[in-house]
């Protein structure tokens, strides 16, 4: 039996920390969440190490340093309403559960969310609700939303997600050009969403938010 306890306090020190994560409520929701149950089986052992985890064919659990980041950088309040689009195998939402008041999680891949759904509940998580569908339409129904992360990387974020976003809410993504990504984090002003940069990351870009093909005559 590995000591996952153990592994998860040493990515905590060694990846988040030192990344100049500091706040209390993300280092507290990091070192309670078992990573480990929100990867596939075979990957148990690698829940731990630095890097980005494959989930499934283009999809990836966020490293622990970029998503802490993104976490500091979106400032999510115990009273928030938070939306994760793409939460995998819902270890965002664990986390996010713990930071804010109710995670809408929204997962296009049938088998992911399922599994999602299932371990969420397996330990507990009962303020996360895991729901199938395209990840640009996000989940207007329950809609609007105080803090939104999109986890992996996006060319561009669609206006009728952004809606979805409450006024003076925050949105987190990972923006790639090429190899190379930025992190920036979007605050909603007079119904307009300004992107600032927040640091450098990469993930690879989400289908449903690949930049559309511009035709020229």
């Amino acid at each position: 039996m590995s000591d996952y306890a153990t592994r998860r306090t040493t990515m905590v020190d060694t990846q988040v920390r030192p990344s100049d994560v500091t706040k209390y409520p993300i280092i507290a929701a990091l070192l309670s969440v078992p990573r480990e149950a929100y990867v596939p089986d075979a990957l148990k052992e690698a829940a731990y190490a630095g890097g980005n985890i494959a989930i499934a064919p283009g999809r990836v659990l966020l490293e622990a340093r970029s998503f802490a980041k993104l976490l500091d950088a979106l400032d999510v309040q115990p009273d928030d309403a938070v939306l994760a689009i793409g939460c995998g195998l819902g270890y965002s939402a664990a986390v996010l559960a713990r930071l804010g008041k109710s995670v809408t999680a929204v997962e296009a891949d049938a088998d992911l969310a399922a599994a999602a759904k299932a371990t969420l509940a397996a330990q507990g998580v009962a303020n996360s609700n895991v729901m199938q569908g395209a990840l640009q339409d996000g989940a207007a129904a329950q809609a609007p939303f105080d803090v939104m992360v999109i986890e992996g990387g996006v060319q561009e974020v669609p206006e009728a997600l952004l809606s979805q976003l409450a006024e003076g809410g925050r949105v987190g993504a990972i923006f790639m050009e090429g190899a190379l990504g930025v992190a920036k984090v979007g605050h909603k002003a007079d119904g307009r969403v300004n992107w600032r940069y927040a640091f450098n990351a990469t993930a690879p870009v989400l289908a449903a938010f690949q930049a559309k093909a511009e035709f020229a005559l």
